[in-house]
């Protein structure tokens, strides 16, 4: 570069606008201590103006250019944010906030919209075709169906899938014919709306797949975990009032199981002891029916089917006899 050249670039002033723009981005680090970077991409204008009024008393939004962001990362002085550098690639949105990072996510995946697939989309999460009617006329768009594996059926003048349908799973690209298809079936899989790419909150970094919950399996979770902890604690009788009414809840139960074992007579015990009796003096009378018919010990079922055999067989009987009884009556009647 020439003498001349390099006294230009020397002499060139930092706008104004920019150095106010760096300021502020530094206040706004500085202040909150959690910071998003989210995709800024597909996001249509108006959705991102509704966005921006409904959560503001909670999210401050910021959309400025990555390298006046980048600058104000290198002047603020906190643990690990110049690690937020490498997120910086792309339109981003940039955000403000106190809220627990995995609140903010979650708060962010409720403004999300649906909206018709595209060929070449990117699917986060696995597309599903319901069983039913779907309302559309037999002919070409058949060939489609078989091509995505798609069971159908023709019913009533029209096409009826026969079973819920995967076509796709998160991370597949949506081809020309699933994007038509799903269009025509009117379902809307990509949702669209901020997408945080990093979290930056206190000196961590964290990515933002990492921010996705499941909440019913962190439910189920939960309660597994209660689950086996009251059942320890049962075990070991710890003395805490839910654990002490559970244990002596299972003492009692296990008293009265002794004690029927044992045929101790009680008020208490006296229904299980019969009942127990009963259920051995039954068990001992269907192996003795087996040893010895002539006892009369039969199963009730047996004994019910042997009685109605006894009556069908008596009924027959009866009907010869009738029936003897009329041609005799008959022949008695001709020969006079």
């Amino acid at each position: 570069m020439s003498p001349a050249k390099l006294l230009s670039v020397k002499k060139r002033k930092i706008p104004e606008w920019k150095i106010r723009e760096i300021k502020e981005l530094e206040k706004l680090l500085e202040e909150y201590k959690v910071i998003g970077i989210a995709k800024l991409d597909n996001v249509p204008a108006a959705q991102l103006q509704e966005i921006r009024k409904k959560l503001r008393s909670k999210i401050m939004f910021r959309v400025t250019k990555n390298t006046l962001f980048r600058k104000a990362l290198e002047n603020v002085k906190l643990k690990n944010m110049k690690q937020l550098t490498k997120y910086l690639e792309g339109s981003n949105l940039f955000l403000f906030t106190n809220m627990n990072p995995f609140e903010l996510n979650m708060l962010l995946e409720k403004t999300k919209i649906p909206r018709y697939a595209k060929p070449g989309d990117v699917v986060n999460k696995e597309i599903i075709i319901p069983a039913g009617d779907t309302g559309l006329t037999p002919g070409p768009i058949l060939s489609i169906f078989g091509k995505l594996r798609i069971p159908t059926q023709t019913r009533e003048g029209r096409i009826w899938i026969a079973r819920d349908t995967k076509v796709a799973k998160s991370g597949d690209t949506v081809s020309s014919d699933l994007a038509s298809l799903l269009r025509k079936l009117d379902i809307k899989p990509i949702d669209v709306g901020i997408e945080l790419k990093v979290v930056y909150d206190n000196g961590l970094i964290i990515p933002g797949e990492e921010l996705k919950l499941d909440i019913k399996e962190y439910e189920n979770m939960i309660t597994k975990a209660h689950f086996n902890a009251l059942k320890v604690g049962v075990s070991i009788a710890y003395p805490e009032p839910t654990i002490i009414e559970l244990s002596l809840a299972k003492a009692y139960m296990e008293a009265l199981a002794l004690a029927a074992e044992a045929v101790i007579m009680t008020k208490e015990t006296i229904n299980l002891i019969i009942s127990k009796a009963a259920i051995q003096a039954n068990a001992l009378a269907q192996i003795l029916a087996e040893k010895a018919p002539e006892l009369g010990l039969a199963k009730p079922e047996e004994a019910k089917k042997e009685e109605e055999k006894k009556e069908e067989v008596k009924e027959e009987e009866e009907e010869e006899k009738k029936e003897e009884e009329q041609l005799a009556e008959g022949l008695a009647a001709l020969f006079g």
